[in-house]
């Protein structure tokens, strides 16, 4: 075989490596991930202290094997295009994120570098093809936050039985709020119970959003997962008991702080298996051809100083099946 010959097959078989495959071959290597958060880095901490756990879990340590480049919108999503920009500049080898917004930022401004996102409804979202070959450069978990928020209604009937009206709290720069409220109005509808959005434009915006509620009346307010809204737990949280409007959200965080029942994926599991992907896609693997994952874990929780303070009697219904009781 020819020099010339011999050259042409290697071109061609190169042609054939992904441009993800180029990370297998490069070891010893610190890595570079970015991380786009949506609220607040204090807000995210605990999530991204899961995710350096499942980080050491896949022998990878920061500062050894990997550096995390974090970068934070305040709550303000309309910042994600330049954080987006404002990471690739510095060239990651990954890009993470938690929201729809964060990641169509980042599938807009790059077709190779790797994004896996934490996310609800990837699919129904545009985000990618398919739960089992998502395709591109993009993949992930999904919280299934959208389905979750449909049984927010059924848990407030336990605990609620003459419930009439709710409120949801919903993030108005969160493209499937609407999707998770529809949802939540059709499992109201069904057990009679009448539901109404009310949208929040911005951090700031948040306090007239709590004038129009308390002139609502509802029996209680919701609040599907949203990041955003997430980083203000503790003013809703507050606001509820002040008015006394039990609060039920998709979050832990709010049990915490005061809201009195949550129910969704166990968060901090999904952010350490975020570590999975980005192993397997460091090794070699092209990110398209990773199924994303949905939770494993659901947690239910109580905050019984605040179903004290509100005078609701919790059914044992309820308390059999919690996860957490914070007495």
């Amino acid at each position: 075989m020819n020099n010339r010959r011999k050259l042409v097959i290697a071109l061609g078989a190169g042609a054939l490596v992904t441009p993800f495959a180029c990370f297998a071959q490069q070891q010893g290597k610190v890595w570079r991930i970015a991380y786009i958060g949506p609220s607040r880095a204090i807000t995210m901490a605990t999530n991204i202290a899961a995710f350096k756990d499942g980080m050491r879990e896949n022998g990878m340590i920061e500062g050894q094997n990997y550096v995390l480049d974090e970068v934070y919108a305040d709550g303000h999503y309309d910042r994600f295009p330049a954080l987006v920009d404002e990471v690739l500049k510095r060239n990651p080898a990954i890009i993470l994120t938690n929201t729809i917004a964060s990641v169509r930022a980042a599938q807009q401004a790059t077709k190779t570098v790797p994004i896996v996102f934490l996310a609800n409804d990837p699919v129904g979202s545009g985000l990618v093809a398919s739960l089992a070959r998502p395709g591109g450069n993009t993949t992930g978990l999904s919280s299934q936050n959208e389905d979750v928020v449909a049984k927010f209604v059924e848990l407030l009937r336990e605990f609620l039985p003459r419930a009439k009206q709710v409120a949801i709290l919903l993030n108005a720069g969160n493209p499937t709020g609407r999707t998770m409220f529809e949802r939540a109005r059709a499992s109201a509808g069904k057990l009679g119970v009448s539901a109404k959005a009310f949208e929040v434009t911005s951090p700031e915006s948040i306090d007239a959003v709590f004038r129009s509620i308390v002139q609502y009346k509802p029996d209680a307010l919701l609040i599907p997962n949203d990041a955003a809204l997430n980083d203000q737990r503790n003013r809703i949280a507050a606001f509820g008991l002040k008015n006394r409007i039990p609060v039920v959200s998709s979050n832990l965080n709010y049990v915490e702080s005061g809201a009195l029942v949550s129910y969704g994926p166990f968060t901090l599991d999904l952010n350490r298996r975020w570590a999975n992907y980005v192993k397997k896609i460091l090794a070699g693997a092209n990110p398209g051809d990773l199924p994303v994952e949905q939770p494993t874990k659901f947690e239910l929780a109580i905050n019984m100083k605040t179903a004290k303070a509100l005078g609701i009697k919790i059914p044992n219904s309820i308390l059999v099946r919690a996860t957490k009781v914070i007495e």
